[in-house]
C-alpha cells in the first residue's frame, strides 16, 4: 500500500500513462483516454476523488481490523508474560525459550496494531493536540531516555541523553512529542547494529520561516541573526548504514521502507515516520533527515515556541 496519489501535482501524460499500463490503479483512470485528459478536467477532478474515496475506505477498514485485534493480543500478552515470569508455575529451559519468543512477537503485533490505529486516527486535516500549557522539554525527553536505555544496552548500542539547561518551557502536547521521539529512537534502534551509537539531543534554535511571496532582503537576515531562538530542535543520530539523497522526502511517506536497508521485511509497516511527520506538522513545525550512505542518520525536528497560523 502506498501514499494517496497525487493528481493534482502529477502530470496528465504520466497519469493517463499510469492508467493505462498499471492493472492496479483504480478503474475510473483507466476509463479516461490518453489523449483525453488534458480536454476533460472534470473527469480527472472525478477520477481524483474517487481514488481518494477509495484510499480513505482501505484505510478505515484496515483500522477497524486492528482495532478489532487489540483485545485479544492484550490477553495474549498478558498470559503470555505471566507463563514467562512463572507465576503459572516452573518451566523447562525449552519452554521458557518459546514463551519469550511468543512474547516478543506479541510485542512486535501489539506495536503494529497501535501504529496503524495512530496513523488511522491522524487521516484528518486537523490533528487534535494538547497543547495549552507550558511543559518542559527536558522532562520530556529525559522521561523517553529512561525508558528506552535498557533496549539499546540489550542490543549492545550506546545510547547518549544530556539535559539541556537552556530550554525554556513552552506549549507543546507531551504525549505526541513523546510519541514522535520514540519513533525516531524506535527507527535508530532498529538500523543501528551493535557497538553503533545514537544520540538524543534538543536545543534552542533560531528557525527563519520563509517568506514565499517576499524574499528578506540580506539587512533582514542579519538582523534575525541577532534575535532570540523561537523554536526547539530536537535531534536523534546514530551511526547506521545511512539514507540515500533520493530516499530523504519518501522516507517519511505512508508505508514507505527504503529498499534494500537490511532490516527484515516483517520489521514494521513502514508508518513510523509517517506519523512522526503528521504529529510534527500538527505542531506547526516541520521534520528532515540529513544522511549519506554508510554515514549514518541525523533525523531532527522543529518546534516553534509559539503556535504560528497555518496560513502563515
Amino acid at each position: 500500500m502506498a501514499d494517496s496519489p497525487n493528481l493534482e501535482t502529477m502530470p496528465a501524460s504520466t497519469q493517463a500513462n499510469s492508467a493505462s499500463t498499471n492493472p492496479s490503479v483504480c478503474p475510473v483512470l483507466q476509463d479516461l483516454e490518453v489523449g483525453g485528459v488534458e480536454s476533460h478536467p472534470r473527469d480527472l477532478k472525478r477520477a481524483y476523488d474517487e481514488l481518494r474515496i477509495q484510499y480513505q475506505r482501505c484505510a478505515t477498514a484496515l483500522a477497524t481490523a486492528a482495532h478489532d485485534l487489540r483485545t485479544p493480543l492484550a490477553v495474549i500478552s498478558g498470559y503470555v508474560e505471566l507463563l514467562v515470569n512463572q507465576k503459572l508455575g516452573p518451566l523447562t529451559e525449552k519452554q521458557q525459550h518459546v514463551l519469550e519468543d511468543m512474547q516478543v512477537s506479541s510485542t512486535r503485533l501489539q506495536r503494529l496494531v497501535t501504529d496503524f490505529l495512530t496513523f488511522a486516527s491522524l487521516q484528518t486535516d486537523v490533528v487534535p493536540l494538547r497543547a495549552d500549557d507550558p511543559q518542559d522539554m527536558n522532562s520530556c525527553l529525559h522521561e523517553l531516555a529512561g525508558f528506552w536505555l535498557p533496549r539499546f544496552q540489550d542490543k549492545g548500542v550506546a545510547f547518549y541523553y544530556l539535559a539541556n539547561p537552556n530550554l525554556e518551557p513552552f506549549a507543546f502536547d507531551y504525549d505526541k512529542i513523546q510519541r514522535v521521539v520514540s519513533n525516531l529512537l524506535e527507527n535508530a534502534l532498529k538500523f543501528t547494529p551493535p557497538t553503533g551509537t545514537v544520540w538524543l539531543h534538543a536545543e534552542p534554535q533560531l528557525w527563519e520561516r520563509r517568506n514565499t511571496h517576499k524574499p528578506p532582503a540580506k539587512e533582514e537576515r542579519r538582523k534575525a541573526s541577532s534575535l532570540v531562538p523561537n523554536a526547539v530542535r530536537v535531534t536523534v543520530a546514530d551511526t547506521g548504514p545511512g539514507v540515500a539523497p533520493e530516499y530523504h522526502q519518501e522516507i517519511f511517506g505512508d508505508f514507505f521502507q527504503v529498499p534494500d536497508s537490511g532490516v527484515p521485511d516483517d520489521a514494521g509497516m513502514g508508518l513510523g515516520l509517517a506519523i512522526a511527520r503528521r504529529l510534527v506538522q500538527a505542531h506547526g513545525g516541520k521534520i528532515w533527515v540529513e544522511s549519506e550512505p554508510s554515514c549514518g542518520c541525523k533525523f531532527s525536528f522543529l518546534l516553534p515556541l509559539k503556535r504560528i497560523p497555518k496560513d502563515h
